[in-house]
């Protein structure tokens, strides 16, 4: 059976190497805790994609600097996550060889393994910073006996010494809110944002100047976000989300993104189009940022 591809409709799949943009589907679901269905995400984001417009208001048309979807990466494929992490990162790590930016769709949000791996294994300790979108700090150690859970994603990342900084979060455990001040995690909470305005939002000067963003989709307010795993009141809106990644990523460059944990429910097929709307805008910062011309 065909498998569909990002803005199918508007751009061809681009062979691999001639792609600005490599779309790595990873419908992982084997750690969620609540609501189901991270599996269909990516499939159904991609499907979504294809009613897109080509232009991204403020950022041009990224399409036209190619863009490759590759083969799901499929669970059933490999003996345990840590495998199926390994991959992911080998993965991304071809796509940025091949002059690419390597996007993540999810799946839960513990694919971010694979690119923490990635960073791990290609840069400089300290060179690159993570800005994790989110609901949840996702900072536990361990959660229901696996340090591979989703809500322990961004622990494998301090822990090996990746700067981060936390955009939306609204649900906190106090091992997490530990974990936050253990490892000097720097955050700009839902409770801070409201109110404020997001353009004055900056990354401190100390922070690396390379960057991989990771957008859990329940970092949206339920009301628009609904088909996710735990949708949380209190979250950040469209024009909120485009304005925090614009602030934060001013002077700096992005090598990679992922959006997670789309679990697309019937009658809320809005939430598909905002997610693939989402991974298109990030494609559109990205490509700005990185000095790309589209």
């Amino acid at each position: 059976m065909h498998q569909p591809f990002f803005l199918e409709g508007e751009f061809s799949n681009t062979e691999w190497n001639e792609a600005s943009f490599h779309i790595i589907p990873v419908p992982l679901e084997e750690t969620v805790t609540y609501g189901k269905g991270t599996s269909n995400g990516p499939i159904e984001i991609i499907k979504a994609s294809t009613q897109l417009e080509q232009l991204t208001e403020g950022y041009g048309n990224p399409g036209t600097l190619g863009i490759h979807t590759a083969d799901i990466i499929d669970r059933m494929s490999f003996h345990d996550l840590e495998e199926l992490f390994n991959h992911t990162a080998r993965i991304m790590d071809a796509s940025l060889n091949a002059g690419g930016l390597p996007i993540l769709l999810g799946g839960e949000h513990s694919i971010t393994n694979g690119a923490i791996r990635f960073i791990e294994n290609r840069f400089e300790k300290g060179k690159v910073g993570i800005i994790q979108f989110d609901a949840h700090m996702d900072l536990r150690d361990t959660y229901r006996g696996s340090k591979w859970n989703h809500a322990c994603v961004m622990h494998r990342a301090v822990e090996i010494g990746i700067p981060l900084y936390q955009v939306g979060i609204r649900s906190f455990s106090q091992e997490e809110l530990e974990s936050r001040e253990c490892y000097s995690v720097l955050h700009a909470d839902a409770s801070s944002l409201y109110g404020q305005d997001i353009t004055a939002l900056t990354l401190p000067e100390c922070f690396p100047k390379q960057l991989y963003i990771s957008f859990d989709v329940d970092c949206f307010d339920a009301s628009i976000m609904g088909a996710t795993g735990t949708p949380e009141p209190g979250g950040l809106l469209w024009w909120d989300a485009i304005t925090a990644l614009g602030a934060l990523t001013q002077g700096c460059t992005i090598l990679g993104a992922d959006v997670v944990e789309l679990a697309p429910a019937d009658m809320l097929h809005h939430c598909n189009y905002t997610a693939a709307k989402l991974t298109y805008a990030i494609m559109a910062l990205a490509a700005q940022r990185n000095g790309w011309t589209c």
